[in-house]
């Protein structure tokens, strides 16, 4: 089995295998269950960073962030003590893993609902080390330029006008940092962590009445870190087809009432 480094394997015999509680909320929730959970990495009270026990993609080391105790929380919802806390932990545990320099690239993302791509309902993150593909040669940085919705301390959030996808895609820019350390001691992860909360709460439960899903993307480019925060809902055939991304006529009415509703 190879590959050009553009595209992953993904294993489907170990995919049959994934429980799923999604869909299906009555099945038993492996991540509830604390003390049957195998391939501890790192561990904060509640937060805890484990191995992938499916590892469904080839040529790549995955591991499992569980956000909270409880199954049945939110990101959006969080206490900002622990919404801080968890920030925090996983772009530690981000960074780390792009500091040992054993993969070409680190993915850092998060499923949440039935359209985002997830099978486990329970809060998580996922960090996932690519032995041979390096993510940013798909990330067109114009990207991330958009409409301003606030900006504080170095930290800007805004609604993209060239958005990859298209329609809706909010950006999270952490422009004024140049090198990636400690960052357990930076202020400006904090004020990142409020804006990825109060766009996931924006989509929820003010965004559009058939919205229960979302994805949030985190990258490293051009020594910054940015943020994709992305309403899902059927993706656009002429995406699927034709790679076209489409932009809404109601961009400035978005950004308003966002405005008017948080900051």
């Amino acid at each position: 089995m190879t590959t050009e480094h553009t595209h992953l394997f993904f294993d489907v015999d170990i995919g049959r295998t994934k429980p799923e509680n999604i869909m299906n909320r009555n099945n038993d929730c492996p991540f509830c269950d604390r003390n049957s959970l195998e391939g501890v990495l790192a561990e904060d009270g509640p937060i805890l960073l484990l191995k992938n026990k499916y590892p469904v993609l080839v040529d790549a080391f995955q591991t499992v962030l569980i956000e909270t105790y409880d199954c049945d929380s939110e990101l959006s919802v969080y206490p900002k003590d622990h919404l801080y806390r968890l920030m925090r932990f996983g772009i530690t545990a981000w960074q780390e893993m792009i500091a040992s320099n054993k993969y070409k690239s680190v993915l850092y993302y998060k499923n949440h609902g039935p359209f985002s791509g997830g099978t486990i309902r329970h809060p998580h993150m996922q960090i996932v080390g690519l032995k041979y593909i390096d993510y940013s040669f798909n990330m067109p940085l114009n990207s991330f330029e958009g409409i301003i919705i606030d900006r504080t301390a170095g930290v800007e959030l805004n609604l993209a006008t060239r958005p990859k996808v298209g329609f809706y895609e909010f950006n999270i820019l952490l422009k004024d940092l140049n090198k990636l350390n400690d960052l357990r001691d930076l202020k400006n992860i904090d004020f990142m962590a409020d804006y990825i909360q109060a766009t996931a709460h924006f989509l929820l439960h003010h965004f559009h009445k058939w919205c229960n899903s979302y994805n949030l993307f985190f990258y490293q480019l051009e020594g910054k870190i940015l943020v994709k925060v992305m309403p899902r809902f059927i993706t656009s055939p002429l995406y699927i087809g034709y790679s076209i991304p489409q932009l809404s006529c109601h961009m400035e009415k978005v950004v308003q009432e966002m405005q008017n509703l948080y900051f």
